[in-house]
């Protein structure tokens, strides 16, 4: 089917003028998007001048403890700097930690901490699903206790 030249004429201008209203209405939405956040901003200069005290930040995030926690496992070390994790870890049984820290630490699959124990692919995935679940029952012993220190 063969269009005639007015028609495809016509449907051009209008997708023209779609286009322009479009790019039109993206734009006034933007400067005004631009007006909401520019209210709020404040310039650090202004901020400068206006405090008494050199503005600062410190970053708790690279901070070593003294005594990171070293488990061996296969004779890789693993070293776990979070106290409250190491904690943890050394209150679950020996083989729990050990399943938690191959598979998470080394990389270990089910199937191949399974193979090292002489077990299945579905004991190891259970061994390890009771070791989180005795992970998480913990930390929320350690938050409820934290929230009673905290009330009184």
């Amino acid at each position: 089917m063969k269009y005639s030249e007015q028609f495809m004429e016509c449907v051009e201008y209008s997708f023209a003028a779609f286009c322009k209203m479009v790019l039109r209405n993206a734009a006034i939405s933007a400067y005004r998007d631009f007006g909401r956040k520019q209210k709020h901003e404040v310039s650090l200069d202004y901020l400068m001048s206006e405090t008494s005290f050199e503005p600062f930040t410190t970053d708790n995030y690279f901070e070593q403890y003294d005594k990171p926690t070293v488990f061996v496992v296969k004779g890789q070390e693993i070293i776990v700097a979070s106290e409250w994790l190491a904690n943890v870890l050394s209150k679950l049984p020996e083989q729990r930690r050990t399943v938690l820290l191959m598979y998470f630490f080394l990389g270990y699959t089910d199937t191949k901490i399974g193979n090292e124990y002489g077990r299945s692919r579905s004991t190891s995935n259970y061994w390890k699903h009771a070791a989180l679940n005795q992970l998480r029952k913990e930390w929320l012993k350690s938050k409820d206790e934290e929230q009673k220190i905290g009330t009184l």
